[in-house]
């Protein structure tokens, strides 16, 4: 029995779907976890843009609520959280994923971060086959 299963291999927010609601809370007041409104509120966001919208249970990053995973072949990965799940969080996430993904390496001059995204990075995961340059 294998635990992964096929995905489209293009650019992608992987977003876990069972991530706690806020530091505090696991679920929303109506019994929602805060990473399944997040991938709701990114699917929204996301129509038309190129970069799809992914989800998986726990990326074992449960100390950071709201986590997601930046990922496109050949470019550094990012891993964010720490997101209040929100349509204007989606839309910051997904305006960052729209300009790595169309970036060479996966690198976007901070000057062009949105606001909603900055403080929010966690780690970066160099491509496989690759380490980041100094």
């Amino acid at each position: 029995m294998s635990v992964l299963r096929e995905t489209d291999d293009g650019p992608a927010v992987v977003v876990c779907d069972t991530c706690r609601f806020s530091a505090e809370d696991r679920e929303s007041p109506e019994g929602v976890r805060g990473g399944a409104l997040l991938a709701m509120a990114l699917r929204e966001a996301a129509a038309g843009s190129g970069v799809a919208i992914q989800t998986m249970p726990c990326l074992f990053n449960c100390g950071q609520h709201c986590s997601v995973h930046l990922r496109a072949p050949g470019k550094i990965g990012y891993v964010l959280g720490r997101f209040e799940p929100t349509a204007e969080a989606a839309r910051a996430i997904l305006d960052y994923a729209v300009a790595y993904a169309d970036s060479d390496e996966g690198v976007v001059p901070y000057r062009q971060w949105p606001e909603g995204v900055k403080g929010h990075f966690i780690v970066r995961v160099p491509p496989a086959g690759k380490l980041v340059a100094d």
